[in-house]
């Protein structure tokens, strides 16, 4: 196969025009030709840095045709939530259905699960299990270490699973949001040499003088580009971009191409840009992708343009996975594995005997993982404590689904809810049930939806009810990714039609129960303090 274009020589450079040979999987030859303006441009394909699969609500073979599109042939995935929830049996899963589909996963060993001790998981993996995932090919590295309180103080089984990977000679992904000066230099001579939780400039400059490569991430929740961005003027080869959580609405429009069009807009040098969209998570995590030289594999992208990177084809081992805006990997069969023990809640799980007006509320802030501990004032009814709509201050209540417990309950701001309630299983890291709303019935309501679906999301008011099955771990959906958007899509819509004010009430809701991530969280067990790792209580 033989295709001309303007190659974009990123290490050179330049741009000129050539004619490009293929045979079966391998670039052949790469032969200058005469100049032509019209030709669309060859990049290599873009990668995604850091994103957890599971995220997307979809199966790694529906993901891989969605994310083609967008010109994205390969990621490092972490397969953390599926392993929280099924232990080593969702690693193989995620593992084999991406070999289904002609995509680059580069899955990283879960080094968190569970996350933390102040949760309940599904599963396990100890220093015995990241050494039998280490020892194999299909593993190429440490996946972000969260507990870095425990790699700072050399705890143990910790600094274990570092030596682990260290000895296998794979990388060590970090995650240390907010992490400085003297404690983020033990973090790193600890061992991890990435971070994609940086949300200041400071804390992502400091880190770099100490050696980490950056991910500059631009999720559906989290979004830390125009933080960030300015980076690539003086550190380029530093940086990668990821999307780490991608909602499958999102990721039916846009991926990596985006953030690429946006670092372009803000007026960045291209070859920079493309540099760390397509080439650095390659030399960082060794991986067998194509940079367009000769005898590379035939991993590339056509693009209409170097501005809006408006992507033509995709190519992945030499064969034609996207044209023209259509995935052309086809779907496969895909196997069920899940992990749903709770039953069945009443109203009267979610009171909260009043102790006072005043508690302790974790407040949500659109676009950010973190969440500042605030005061507030609740109302009290008979007796108990109730949200107070006037002051947008929530219930918000996180439910253990691997067996009967009473569930957690405290307050919440800036989810803007004026009726009903909304609920999902996708609730990081332990994938929990955790639910949002105005008050208990409503609250009970959309709770025993997830539970009667053995996993999803839901939305419930008085005049309408919706539901999106997620039957694969309670966190993932194994029908076509397209209709997977479309319905959630629907839901979302009616979130917002119920009040609220954020631009991804779900994937925000997702991370209330996130406790490594500071301040204030909540987990089955109870109101946690993420700074001093700590539960605490909810009346002042």
């Amino acid at each position: 196969m033989i295709l001309e274009g303007n190659l974009v020589d990123l290490k050179g450079r330049t741009i000129y025009s050539v004619s490009l040979e293929i045979n079966g999987s391998k670039i052949e030859n790469i032969t200058r030709i005469e100049e032509n303006q019209n030709l669309p441009y060859l990049l290599p394909g873009f990668i995604d840095a850091h994103v957890h699969v599971e995220s997307s609500m979809l199966v790694p073979s529906e993901f891989a045709r969605l994310a083609v599109v967008h010109g994205t042939v390969a990621t490092v995935s972490d397969p953390h939530e599926i392993a929280n929830v099924c232990g080593m049996e969702g690693v193989d899963y995620m593992i084999e259905n991406g070999k289904q589909v002609p995509f680059k996963f580069y899955f990283g060993a879960p080094s968190c699960v569970p996350a933390t001790p102040f949760e309940t998981a599904g599963g396990e993996i100890d220093a015995t299990g990241i050494e039998e995932l280490m020892s194999r090919p299909e593993i190429h590295y440490l996946a972000e270490m969260m507990n870095w309180p425990g790699a700072v103080n050399q705890d143990p089984i910790v600094i274990e699973k570092i030596r682990i990977a260290q000895k296998y000679g794979k990388p060590i992904d970090g995650h240390a949001p907010g992490l400085q000066g003297e404690l983020a230099e033990k973090y790193v001579n600890a061992g991890p040499n990435t971070d994609h939780e940086c949300f200041t400039y400071a804390e992502a400059l400091g880190k770099i003088k100490l050696g980490m490569k950056i991910a500059i991430r631009e999720g559906s929740a989290a979004k830390n580009f125009d933080l960030l961005i300015d980076l690539i003027d003086d550190y380029p080869e530093m940086l990668m971009f990821c999307s780490d959580d991608k909602h499958p609405d999102s990721l039916a429009v846009s991926h990596i191409n985006k953030i690429a069009a946006r670092a372009i807009a803000k007026g960045k040098d291209l070859f920079d840009v493309l540099k760390v969209a397509c080439l650095n998570p390659i030399s960082h995590y060794s991986m067998d992708v194509g940079q367009l030289r000769k005898g590379d594999p035939a991993d590339f992208i056509l693009v209409k343009d170097l501005e809006k990177f408006e992507v033509l084809a995709t190519y992945i081992n030499g064969g034609k996975v996207a044209e023209n805006s259509t995935t052309l990997i086809p779907r496969v069969e895909n196997k069920l594995i899940n992990n749903f023990k709770t039953s069945f809640k009443s109203p009267v799980d979610f009171q909260i005997p009043a102790k006072g007006i005043k508690v302790r509320v974790i407040e949500a802030l659109d676009g950010q993982l973190i969440t500042p501990k605030i005061e507030g004032e609740i109302l009290i009814r008979d007796g108990f404590a109730e949200a107070n709509l006037e002051k947008d201050i929530l219930k918000i209540t996180v439910v253990n689904r691997y067996q009967d417990a009473p569930p957690a309950v405290a307050f919440i701001k800036n989810f803007g809810l004026k009726s009903g309630a909304i609920a999902s299983s996708v609730g990081h890291d332990s994938h929990n049930i955790i639910a949002v709303g105005v008050d208990d019935q409503s609250i009970c309501k959309a709770v025993n939806l997830i539970i009667e679906a053995k996993g999803g999301i839901s939305a419930f008011s008085e005049e309408k009810v919706e539901v999106l099955p997620l039957p694969v771990g309670g966190i993932m959906s194994a029908e076509d990714g397209y209709q997977v958007a479309a319905a959630y899509t629907k839901i979302d819509r009616m979130a917002k039609e119920m009040g609220s004010t954020l631009g991804s009430p779900f994937m925000t809701l997702s991370f209330m129960a996130l406790l490594v991530i500071p301040d204030l969280k909540l987990s089955d067990k109870g109101l946690f303090n993420g700074q001093n790792f700590e539960f605490t209580s909810l009346f002042n």
